[in-house]
């Protein structure tokens, strides 16, 4: 295979970052997409539509699987697993030997490279706000991640049946362009929910893409990676220093108990830790180039203002 390609199993917000940079590296790059709108969008980018039936055909996706030298997976699991494993497993075991990707038939005819998944560092579950690492032994306090610990461990166990490398990547909160602290400002939504010593850590969309493109470009060192700013901050601030770059008045602090948060939204506070990302810059040779929150916002503004020119 003269180019290396990159398949990204549930192309999502991330993934569009990711691809962005792999493309410049001279990578090939798919996508999944359930959506016949969207499959425009990818290919609008340069990144080749893959529609994966929901619960249907899995030939289009077994078909990219066998031409990709990479995967990136971003598909969120149920307490049924993970839906793209699932995929890939029914590919490797298809009944019919020619539908298998060319490693899954023959010893030594490995084409798959490397393995990334996404995660999340919710696996830690609640530690007080104190630092965790990738030596901390996970706790999820929530079934969403318990469902991504188990994944986690179902594409390890893939991977070590299969000697493929997979690399695991915790992620914090994603900000970036569209998808920010200033958005909520701007939209009206912003609320400043106070609770005594609670911080959560983040990272900018374009430096979990170079994490992941740092891996990709060295698969022999894989294993679990923490990708996180080097500022954990309670919430509050976040939301300040966003009105602050973008000239408005901060709304009040409400104290937690007082919030009227759905379920799923006060569930966000019942951990609170901070993240480690040392073995990533040690391992992966990688650094946030936002490495607070203060530096991602100011970065995101810019990058508004010159896209309005």
């Amino acid at each position: 295979m003269d180019q290396k390609r990159l398949l990204c199993i549930g192309y999502g917000y991330s993934a569009g970052f990711v691809a962005e940079r792999a493309q410049r590296k001279g990578w090939s790059v798919a996508g999944t997409t359930r959506d016949e709108r969207k499959a425009d969008r990818l290919a609008g980018a340069g990144v080749a539509p893959v529609i994966w039936e929901s619960g249907g055909d899995t030939g289009a996706l077994c078909n990219a699987i066998a031409q990709s030298s990479a995967l990136l997976v971003s598909t969120p699991p149920g307490a049924a697993g993970c839906p793209a494993l699932g995929a890939l497993m029914a590919c490797v075991f298809a009944r019919d030997a020619a539908a298998r990707p060319t490693w899954a038939r023959q010893t030594g005819a490995q084409q798959l490279d490397w393995i990334g998944y996404l995660s999340t560092n919710g696996v830690y579950g609640d530690h007080g706000g104190a630092w965790v690492d990738e030596t901390t032994p996970p706790k999820p306090t929530s079934a969403r991640a318990r469902d991504r610990l188990g994944a986690e461990q179902a594409w390890r166990r893939f991977g070590d049946d299969h000697k493929i490398p997979v690399a695991i990547f915790r992620l914090p909160g994603i900000y970036g362009p569209g998808r920010s602290a200033l958005d909520t400002v701007r939209a009206g939504r912003a609320r400043r929910i106070f609770k005594q010593g609670q911080v959560f850590s983040r990272a900018h969309a374009a430096d979990i893409a170079e994490a992941v493109i740092a891996g990709l470009s060295a698969p022999e060192i894989n294993g679990v990676f923490n990708i996180a700013d080097d500022e954990p901050a309670p919430p509050q601030d976040v939301i300040a220093y966003a009105c602050d770059i973008l000239g408005v008045a901060p709304p009040p602090l409400i104290p937690l108990e007082e919030a009227d948060l759905s379920p799923m939204a006060r569930s966000f506070y019942a951990d609170n830790k901070r993240v480690r990302n040392n073995r990533a810059k040690e391992m992966l040779d990688w650094r946030p180039r936002f490495a607070t929150y203060r530096e991602g916002l100011d970065a995101v503004l810019k990058d508004e203002a010159r896209a309005a020119r």
